[in-house]
């Protein structure tokens, strides 16, 4: 009889760091589902998946990964019901109040990425508060995208660079890939590495279309609250055991 595999150690020792993403990004979908599954509001979806957030940043944290980029708002749930929203926006004031000590314990610089239009007065001063409070810290840094589209941020790109070729700042062929991205909202920080998506749904749904060209991706079944610390341990040996060629030849696997 073949002896039993043995349990893959929950701290990720196993996995060298240089097999580790620098980045990660997550769709944390399923909040509503879970909730419904359950026979409650889907508000209550979005208030456990809020307990998910505090892990996975906890452990990027702990793991020393350099971002982690959450998909909070896209700007097509604003088609949801006011009830819902006017909850959500709420549940974001709130969290950019009580996670602050936190941020400033554990040393995140927190960055937001996407339109503010919409957002309440309210949300956004508190969360104006949070980055400017947190932008000397040198730890991970926690992108939250609210009222973020990946197409509105092309968009916005786009005419920011043509203003500046109006201007006579830029020749049109001097608009390169890094010019691009210097005007993406993402200007600045590194691309994903591996783009993790809850609720099994096989999509990427508008998010940083430009940024995740070369990401490895990695879907579970779990809906968003119920993602911990095991699963994203789980994506990340995933992604360290890829061979990522970018075109080139292939490297040594990660044996695991």
């Amino acid at each position: 009889m073949a002896e039993p595999p043995l349990p893959l150690p929950d701290d990720l020792s196993d996995v060298p760091k240089q097999r580790r993403p620098r980045h990660i990004a997550v769709i944390m979908d399923g909040n509503g589902r879970w909730a419904q599954r359950r026979g409650l509001p889907r508000i209550e979806g979005h208030r456990r998946g809020v307990a998910s957030v505090r892990r996975v940043t906890a452990e990027c944290s702990r793991l020393g990964i350099e971002q982690l980029t959450l998909y909070c708002l896209s700007s097509e749930n604003w088609k949801r019901p006011q009830e819902e929203l006017d909850f959500l926006m709420r549940l974001l004031e709130q969290y950019m109040v009580e996670e602050r000590g936190t941020i400033r314990d554990r040393n995140i610089r927190l960055a937001v990425i996407g339109r503010r239009e919409g957002i309440p007065a309210d949300a956004l001063r508190e969360m104006d508060k949070t980055v400017a409070m947190s932008r000397d810290n040198t730890g991970l840094t926690l992108c939250l995208a609210i009222n973020y589209g990946g197409r509105a941020e092309l968009v916005d790109a786009v005419r920011a660079i043509t203003r500046r070729v109006q201007a006579g700042e830029l020749q049109p062929d001097q608009v390169t890939e890094a010019v691009v991205s210097a005007h993406l909202y993402t200007s600045g920080m590194p691309d994903p590495d591996l783009l993790i998506r809850t609720a099994s749904e096989m999509r990427v749904s508008n998010f940083l279309l430009w940024q995740i060209s070369y990401a490895e991706l990695w879907v579970t079944d779990l809906c968003w609250p119920d993602f911990d610390e095991q699963q994203l341990h789980a994506a990340i040996r995933s992604f360290a055991s890829r061979d990522r060629r970018f075109g080139g030849l292939a490297r040594p696997a990660f044996p695991g």
